[in-house]
């Protein structure tokens, strides 16, 4: 298997706990140059919110997309959506990513800002 498929084996796991307690979900997926999150509700058919940085208005603010600054704007712009629908806490779906860099960078911004999980 390549790498890829692992991620995506190790991000199946981690779904199937989270549909299991039918929880909101705040799913986070990451390239070399974006970073991109989104709150899914809770039967998985539907995105709620979402944030990257390939949003005009986030391109502003940072000249990289792909560094830990970016990554803390999308998860404070993220949770401002959250709060503005009422959504205060989600369960954070990493994708099979590590917990490390970039996904921690926007977990954390997410947290500071009101979202609990």
């Amino acid at each position: 298997m390549n790498t890829q498929q692992v991620r995506v084996r190790r991000a199946r796991k981690t779904r199937a706990k989270i549909a299991a307690v039918k929880a909101i979900r705040l799913s986070v997926h990451r390239t070399n140059c974006h970073i991109y999150a989104q709150i899914i509700s809770a039967d998985g058919g539907k995105v709620l919110a979402s944030a990257s940085t390939t949003e005009k208005e986030v391109r502003a603010q940072v000249p990289n997309g792909g560094d830990k600054a970016a990554a803390a704007i999308v998860g404070k712009r993220l949770a401002e959506k959250a709060k503005g629908l009422g959504i205060e806490k989600v369960a954070f779906d990493r994708s099979g990513f590590k917990f490390h860099g970039r996904v921690k960078a926007l977990a954390d911004a997410a947290r500071e800002n009101g979202l609990v999980f």
